[in-house]
């Protein structure tokens, strides 16, 4: 019985490595613990016949193959972990070739050995990356510092806080209530509660310079110079984050939150205090009761609750990452502002998307497909290498400037969340999640660390695959890595016609 057991469950993970599934993907859609799957794999638990049926139905397998596969000869297990890694299955290796290794136990324990010492080696280069960079910030200040980005650092605070800082939500509360604030709240609004709770004059430029500044903050004389053409709904972003910045010189908010932190780079901090007097400027115009009565009932509306609140579509977006609080917690979401270009200027990741810290991110995602049509929201399911899905929607946003889009600027929104959450938003109404393998786009991380073997957008190749050249073979796309399976059809075989009708 053991070793019927021990052949079921070597053979079920053999089926589920060879489709590239993870233990935690197959076991979430059999609705079992990963941890259980691992104990039928090793062969240590009896496979009941139901969950044995739906195994196979996921794995595409009739149950009479199955069952006549069972005596056959298999690969060594230790082999068959390898597997895992996609650098194995970029080195041509036939079924084989594979069972040939396993019947040589001193040639697999030395294989086993040297791909263990490679994949020590690659995750001992990001610690050494890490170490460079430490190591070039205590050098003179006028020096180039390796692999500098202190902006990474404002959003690891932000997720390590979960982006809820509750004593600035219970401020921004108390200063709509002295102010005596509607849930609309208008620049004129805003303007009388600089002046009158914390004393500051609004002085507007008439005409915009050849100077891109559109505020200059006087503390000392607690003066506010705006720009006279910004549009109202900037305009009072601008104003709130001037309030906020001048209550955290006299109250001293933001201290408590910064204390004890202990950043890599010096400018970190004052970038932390500018997002927190961004976090308190959102709060102030979309208070939370309000706000989070307003998403549940719209379910996630961001268009209509723009217009509900009169505020920018990406102020309601970051607004919608705020929603932490443990009595009236929102969906986990994550965030993304991206050019034309690609390049990332804003990432946040509340619900566990893993997202590059340089370079652009997947072409195949919402947020880039969305300049592709511009005037509507582009929403798809997105399916990561490890077997993580999201719903993901993206919107275009620009800002005319004298009638110009190329002088002024554009940029797409993007907004997501797990799979599972996708029923609470009202953008997946007419996108439900039926059928994961046809709906899901496969996306990755960025090319050069994708594990895709056959993307048709790569742009690079990735540094987890071996770089083999093969001139018989050629993919629809340069950069795909050639893995096992991907042999040159003979030609000299006459193909199978299919019989007349």
């Amino acid at each position: 019985m053991a070793e019927t057991n021990a052949a079921m469950g070597q053979r079920l993970r053999e089926l589920r490595l060879r489709r590239g599934l993870q233990q935690s993907e197959v076991a979430r859609r059999l609705k079992i613990s990963p941890a259980y799957l691992s104990l039928i794999e090793k062969g240590k638990r009896v496979v009941q016949l139901p969950l044995l049926f739906q195994a196979l139905e996921l794995y595409g397998v009739p149950v009479e193959d199955f069952m006549s596969s069972l005596g056959e000869r298999r690969v060594d297990d230790g082999l068959a972990r390898l597997l895992d890694d996609p650098l194995l299955r970029s080195l041509d290796l036939s079924q084989e070739d594979l069972a040939s290794m396993s019947a040589e136990p001193r040639m697999m324990a030395t294989i086993t050995a040297l791909f263990n010492l490679y994949k020590n080696t690659r995750s001992q280069l990001d610690h050494v990356m890490t170490s460079l960079a430490e190591r070039e910030q205590q050098a003179d200040e006028g020096s180039v510092r390796f692999d500098y980005n202190p902006y990474d650092e404002v959003t690891d605070f932000l997720e390590q806080h979960h982006n809820w800082f509750e004593q600035l939500e219970e401020r921004a509360q108390q200063f709509r209530r002295d102010c005596a604030f509607g849930r609309r709240v208008t620049s004129d609004d805003l303007e009388r509660g600089l002046l009158d709770q914390v004393g500051v004059r609004l002085l507007r430029i008439p005409e915009r310079s050849d100077s891109s500044v559109i505020r200059t903050w006087n503390a000392e004389e607690r003066i506010l110079t705006v720009s006279n053409d910004l549009f109202e709904q900037r305009l009072k972003f601008q104003l709130a984050h001037t309030i906020a910045l001048r209550l955290f010189d006299e109250e001293k908010l933001h201290k408590p939150i910064l204390e004890g932190y202990r950043g890599h780079h010096a400018e970190t901090r004052k970038l932390i205090k500018i997002h927190l007097a961004n976090y308190f400027a959102g709060a102030l115009l979309l208070p939370y009761p309000e706000f989070y009565r307003g998403v549940t009932k719209t379910r996630y509306d961001v268009e209509l609750l723009a217009q509900l609140f009169e505020s920018s579509y990406e102020t309601v977006a970051h607004r919608m990452c705020n929603l932490s609080d443990p009595r009236r917690r929102g969906v986990p979401m994550h965030f993304l502002r991206v050019d034309v270009a690609g390049n990332i200027s804003k990432r946040y990741s509340g619900d566990g998307i893993r997202f590059p810290h340089q370079g652009g991110s997947c072409p195949k995602m919402a947020v880039h497909l969305a300049f592709l049509t511009p005037s509507v929201i582009c929403k798809q399911y997105s399916a990561f290498p490890d077997g993580s899905t999201y719903f993901c929607f993206a919107k275009v946003v620009s800002e005319p400037q004298q009638g110009s889009l190329v002088k002024g600027t554009t940029y797409s929104i993007g907004l997501g969340t797990h799979a599972d959450n996708a029923r609470h938003f009202a953008y997946a109404d007419d996108l439900p999640f039926a059928d994961p393998k046809k709906m899901a786009v496969p996306v990755g991380t960025t090319c050069t660390f994708c594990e895709r073997t056959d993307c048709n957008m790569r742009s690079a190749p990735s540094y987890k695959f071996a770089f083999r050249v093969d001139e018989h073979i050629k993919k629809d796309n340069f950069f795909s890595p050639l893995v096992r399976g991907d042999a040159v059809v003979d030609a000299q075989k006459p193909a199978r016609r299919k019989p007349s009708t």
